[in-house]
């Protein structure tokens, strides 16, 4: 490598005195078109990271909201026989039907982006459809996670406490 180099720049020398010699590397200039690309991609991961914890903070919230307002609900319930995940279903089942209409709005737009950003590389890729059933499953999961902390503490609390009021 070296010993080429320098007969280049010895033939580059005798035939462009004047010009200065230099040299780069295909590689090296490939990683340089491509290095907006990984920190515009490293943003994205951060974004989308805080993005998901906004997400689960309001949906934590909006889980504490809607089984305080059907604590009595739950108490009767559970005066009546139904089981922790029994419960736990019940008050699940409403926010996972949120997160899959959300899923189905998102995932079209999410393909049309990511296929108009794909189109301007030289080599590209085509967006499987297992992607988006990927993400639709760990949207699902985080979003379980998320309400099944509220509900199974709402869903082994003592009825007499929520019924006392009545």
């Amino acid at each position: 490598m070296q010993a080429s180099l320098a007969y280049l720049e010895k033939t580059w020398q005798r035939m462009f005195p004047e010009a200065p010699y230099q040299f780069n590397f295909l590689d090296e200039r490939f990683d340089k078109l491509y290095e907006s690309e990984q920190k515009q991609g490293t943003i994205f991961v951060s974004f989308a990271c805080i993005a998901i914890f906004i997400a689960c903070l309001g949906l934590f919230g909006l889980s504490a909201f809607a089984i305080s307002q059907r604590i009595k609900e739950i108490g009767i319930r559970k005066v009546l026989g139904a089981n922790v995940t029994g419960i736990v279903t019940l008050l699940s089942k409403d926010f996972l039907k949120l997160v899959g209409i959300a899923a189905l709005v998102a995932f079209p737009v999410a393909w049309f982006v990511m296929h108009n950003w794909l189109k301007d590389f030289a080599y590209r890729i085509n967006i499987q459809w297992w992607i988006f059933l990927l993400a639709g499953i760990l949207a699902a999961l985080i979003a379980l996670i998320t309400v099944s902390f509220q509900a199974i503490k709402a869903a082994v609390a003592n009825p007499v406490k929520s019924l006392r009021t009545e």
